[in-house]
């Protein structure tokens, strides 16, 4: 049925792509009178303006656009049938010039008809068709002042946004927009933070303080039916405009947007976010994509080199371990044997050895994801140099954090800005992105494909807080957060005792929980002792066909359905008391007679148990649940034959890569001769193919030598080559890796996905000239130079995080001018070429951490122990300490923890110098 707005004009034209025209011609002022039916708002005269959905049933929603005559004000009330669901929300900007709440004059109205065609590489649904009616109403304000008002209605909800058409710029001071709820409207609010971690609690919309509510913010509106929700939110954020919250005066159900600026400076026409109202039933809101349809098309189309995917992750168990190489080898070597896509290495790696752990990783079929601190990748500068080094090394994707904690506001336009830039650096390097300590997701996993999954919750990382998650706020995230986007909850975290639900319910929560990259955030040691969890989680997806709403209600319980391709997963969570859990199969969509498999993980008496039933594709599955419990199923045809919808765990076959030389110290335009050898392992049953063996040097270095091939490679065979690979003239001192790639197609890998990678380097020190007489060591070339915290600094303690930020070196009182600023664990080293006799420093914890901190210290030369102090403390005296470097080629200064944690381990090497002829 054609859409009829009040105005008597009908959308001509058909949307067929993301990009829309309008389809009806602006009308006068006179044009513009409201159809005699319109809905009465007040007892004064008001002009009504609607806007239906693309449906044609008489339940659908209808946002009502009303000017009062008197006040010329705007507001807008969404309405199903005849009932209003969301009345009376206020409309209007103040800008610096102009108020624009009041005394608003149509000028005239188009309309059109909007279909969001579009693929996600993550989030709820894979492939979205989302049709949308669309009106622009222009007005004339304030002095003349133009803005349009630009309304969007879709099945799942309603949306608008402000567009002020000036070219020579304005500054926004506010807005007028808001929500109006029943004050006894059940509501699951979130206190507001610009990281979105605080505890989500139920109330109702009057009965809640008085506070600013981050969102989404959940209410339902039709409490005696339960069937009617809303979910505030925003969506369309760009580095034009900062994000908002919801500001609540207590005692009633007013909501109003409060900008995170007080001023929004536009040098030309601006546009507004789309305030955002997800409105229906709880299958509704829970299944919406309307956050994503409101956003814009995706910036780039090739999204080939995008892969989600589940990442073991060692950090929230072991909060150390980051900083262990061997450690993290145990982490991928678990994601390997369980077809497992990367590995994450948090907080504290080291780029000393990270390019051989992704080396190990890569030849095993495993990726590596990385952790950084916002500030330092700042600047395109500083983007561009760390994200080109990630790509030499072969690390595939980024976990930037603390974006919540400096650098202004943190949903300022300037850090939109930053959000935008750093997702157009990663994308053309061609890395994948998971935010923390972000904003909330509002449309930009669209827009920017490659960005994989959020933080902007409270997860599983306040298990080690001490500050547990409960049950019942885990049951209300798949309505709230996860709704606009991915959440990274770090699930699967069975070994934290502080925890009150049962191993089903953990169980459940990556099924529950959507994410691009998803995290199970417990040990190696800890999953083998849960082979039913182990299964589960080797099964698991992290790209979803479709979700559906099976049940549940926030606050108590939570069962959701997503399908890969032919296979649905169920995961069911609770809160209270033990009982049994009714699961809709027919919701799933199966054919009439359709047979299914059910496979079915639950607590049982002695742990997760496992049954397996066959059912009728409508069949209702009576699930028993614990306390606090929770279930997940895996559902498939019960096609003749099939005792398990399990598929297999892909492994990526055993081979070796060996080559020489391991170590070369080269001066500019010297050449190396560099030979590779590649094997499949004998014992193995898989043949690989396509298979390419070459020398990969940076930019700059040459190799002679063509690649080796080989069509087919089988167990016991192998392939070699040698090249000459050239040093550039202008190559500067330091270490370089000159690596052997082999690369072939894994057994049963389809042809788009991409060819594993087997690696190993040549260790290229560039030598820098050999010191000359007495030479302090800050003064030379730093081959390498690690701390635990901020940089190495150069004769000056390392002070906090940034470079250049330390006080002069001072140890027991005594001042040095010279000398190194570290802090535990820390390792320089520096190139001593065999000219150098001796070694001298003075050595202790600098006074600026007063009694706090120890360290020890120890010289190497070759790697092997030169000298080693004990533990020296904040209260100690400076320590001489002296070595013999006679024929040292590298000399490396190391510090360590001295056994009470890492804390204000803030070493000097003060006075460090070698004596060289």
């Amino acid at each position: 049925m054609p859409i009829l707005g009040p105005l008597g004009r009908r959308p001509a034209g058909t949307m067929l792509t993301a990009f829309t025209v309008l389809a009806t011609a602006w009308l006068s002022p006179a044009a513009a009178t409201p159809l005699s039916d319109s809905p009465t708002r007040t007892a004064t005269t008001s002009d009504v303006w609607s806007v239906a959905a693309p449906q044609t049933n008489k339940d659908q929603l209808t946002a009502d656009v009303v000017r009062d005559d008197s006040t010329g004000a705007l507001s807008l009330t969404v309405r199903r049938g005849e009932d209003d669901v969301l009345p009376d929300s206020p409309l209007g900007l103040r800008t610096e010039d102009a108020d624009l709440t009041r005394g608003l004059e149509l000028l005239g109205r188009g309309d059109r008809n909007v279909r969001e065609r579009y693929e996600m590489t993550s989030g709820k649904q894979r492939r979205v068709d989302s049709p949308m009616t669309e009106s622009r109403f222009a007005l004339r304000g304030d002095g003349g002042v133009r803005m349009d008002l630009v309304v969007r209605v879709a099945r799942d909800g309603v949306a608008f946004r402000y567009e002020l058409p000036d070219s020579k710029g304005t500054v926004v001071t506010g807005e007028a927009s808001g929500y109006r709820l029943p004050a006894d409207a059940p509501a699951w609010l979130l206190p507001h933070t610009s990281w979105y971690e605080e505890v989500r609690g139920e109330t109702t919309a009057g009965g809640a303080p008085a506070d600013d509510y981050g969102y989404p913010a959940l209410f339902e509106v039709a409490a005696d039916s339960a069937d009617e929700y809303v979910l505030l939110t925003e969506s369309g954020m760009d580095s034009t405009y900062p994000g908002s919250k919801l500001a609540h005066a207590a005692g009633g159900g007013a909501y109003d947007v409060a900008l995170a600026e007080a001023e929004v400076v536009s040098p030309g026409d601006l546009v507004t976010p789309w305030r955002t109202a997800i409105i229906g039933d709880l299958a509704t809101v829970t299944e919406s994509t309307l956050v994503s349809d409101l956003a814009p098309d995706a910036e780039f189309s090739d999204t080939s080199w995008i892969r989600p995917g589940t990442v073991s992750w060692s950090w929230l168990v072991e909060h150390d371990s980051p900083r262990d190489f061997e450690r993290q080898k145990d982490y991928v070597d678990y994601a390997a044997a369980h077809g497992w896509e990367y590995t994450l290495v948090d907080e504290g790696w080291s780029r000393e050895w990270v390019p051989e752990l992704v080396r190990y990783a890569r030849t095993k079929g495993v990726d590596v994801l990385l952790w950084f601190r916002w500030w330092e990748v700042d600047t395109p500068e500083e983007m561009d140099t760390v994200f080109g080094e990630l790509n030499d090394w072969g690390v595939k994707g980024v976990k930037v954090d603390f974006m919540n904690s400096g650098g202004g506001e943190p949903e300022g336009v300037g850090r939109h800005a930053w959000y935008e830039d750093v997702l157009a650096a990663t994308a053309e390097h061609k890395l994948m992105v998971n935010f923390h300590g972000a904003t909330l997701p509002k449309g930009l996993q669209r827009t920017w494909p490659h960005l994989m999954t959020y933080e902007a919750v409270r997860g599983h990382e306040y298990y080690s807080f001490n500050q547990p998650l409960t049950p019942t706020y885990n049951t209300m995230l798949p309505f709230t957060r996860n709704v606009v986007g991915s959440a990274d909850v770090t699930p699967a975290t069975f070994s934290m005792t502080n925890r009150t639900h049962s191993d089903a319910h953990e169980l459940a929560l990556p099924v529950v929980y959507e994410s691009g990259l998803q995290h199970p955030a417990d040990s190696p040691e800890t999953y083998a002792t849960l082979p039913e969890a182990e299964r589960v989680l080797d099964q698991l997806p992290t790209v979803w066909d479709e979700t559906r709403y099976l049940g549940g209600r926030p606050g108590d319980d939570a069962v959701l359905a997503r399908r890969a391709g032919d296979r649905w997963f169920v995961g069911g969570i609770h809160a209270g008391a033990a009982g049994t859990a009714e699961v809709d199969l027919g919701r799933l969509g199966a054919d009439d007679g359709e047979r299914l498999l059910v496979e079915l993980v639950t607590d049982g008496a002695d742990g997760l148990a496992r049954e397996t039933r066959r059912v009728d594709a409508d069949a209702r599955l009576t699930v028993p649940v614990a306390e606090n419990g929770g279930f997940v199923a895996q559902v498939c045809a019960a096609e003749r034959g099939r005792t398990t919808c399990d598929e297999p765990v892909r492994t990526t076959p055993a081979t070796g890569l060996a080559i020489t030389p391991d170590t070369s110290t080269v001066a500019p335009g010297d050449e190396i001769e560099v030979t590779g050898r590649f094997a499949a392992a004998d014992g193995e049953s898989a043949t690989l193919w396509n298979v390419t063996l070459g020398a990969r040097p940076r930019a700059g270095w040459t190799a002679a030598g063509e690649d080796v091939t080989r069509p087919a490679l089988r167990p016991g065979q192998a392939l070699s080559g040698t090249w000459t690979v050239r040093v550039p003239e202008s190559a500067e001192p330091g270490y370089v890796d000159v690596p052997v790639v082999a690369q072939y197609r894994a057994p049963g890998a389809g042809p788009a996905e991409p060819r594993v990678h087997v690696e190993q380097a040549v260790r290229v020190l560039v030598a820098p000239p050999v010191p000359q007489g007495d030479a302090h060591v800050g003064d030379l070339h730093l081959l390498t130079a690690t701390n635990g915290w901020g940089p190495v600094e150069i004769d000056t303690s390392v002070g906090d995080d940034g470079a250049g930020d330390g006080a002069p070196l001072t140890v027991g009182g005594t001042t040095y001018a010279k000398g190194l600023g570290a802090h535990a664990p820390s390792r320089v080293t520096v190139y001593l070429g065999g000219a150098c006799t001796s070694f001298a420093a003075q050595a202790g914890v600098d006074d600026e951490v007063g009694d706090r901190g120890s360290v020890s210290f120890r010289v190497l030369g070759d790697d092997t122990e030169l000298t080693a102090t004990g533990t020296l403390r904040g209260t100690d005296a400076a320590q001489p300490v002296t070595a013999d470097v006679t024929g040292v080629d590298l000399l490396t200064l190391e510090v360590a923890d001295g056994g009470d944690g890492i804390s204000y381990d803030h070493a000097d090497w003060a006075d460090a110098k070698v004596a060289c002829g």
